[in-house]
């Protein structure tokens, strides 16, 4: 089997409760993944919107988590995980608001898509403390062994 990502709070192509946004709690929503490969080494979890600022004129990638050496046997991460959370040996790399922490869906117009990118890798990176999603785009090359995603869309209330 696959491995595979998956959420209890939004299903793939669905809407990401507003509770994991900056309209409510801004929570990092439940994951959990499946059928990690045998030889997986780490992994790594990667969330962002390349639809920012405006999906029908996207001008780049904005970043809202990056997790990285996470251990192989994680299934997952809770509801509402923040660094006290996360399983051991699991680092946080920077997101867009320059913070080593989850930020949730806030679009300044229309429906984003936000991508939750999950790599099984054969290495443990070794990397400086908070790198950013570059940075560790650039340590997985050559590295990965499977990859998946899980995508979400939100667009604001108001």
């Amino acid at each position: 089997m696959a491995l595979t990502l998956r959420s209890a709070a939004f299903s793939n192509g669905g809407e990401i409760p507003a509770k994991y946004t900056c309209e409510a709690e801004d929570i990092a929503p439940p994951l959990e993944w499946l059928s990690v490969p045998e030889n997986t080494r780490t992994l790594v979890l990667i969330i962002d919107d390349p639809d920012a600022p405006d999906p029908n004129a996207p001008k780049m990638t904005w970043v809202h988590w990056v997790l990285y050496n996470i251990p192989p046997q994680a299934a997952g991460l809770t509801e509402g995980a923040t660094a006290k959370d996360l399983p051991a040996g699991t680092k946080q790399g920077l997101n867009d608001w320059k913070k080593a922490a989850y930020g949730g869906p806030c679009p300044p117009i229309g429906r984003h898509r936000y991508f939750h990118k999950l790599y099984a890798l054969d290495t443990v990176i070794t990397i400086k403390n908070k790198p950013t999603k570059a940075e560790i785009e650039t340590a997985l090359k050559g590295h990965i062994i499977e990859q998946t995603e899980l995508i979400g869309t939100y667009k604001k209330s108001g």
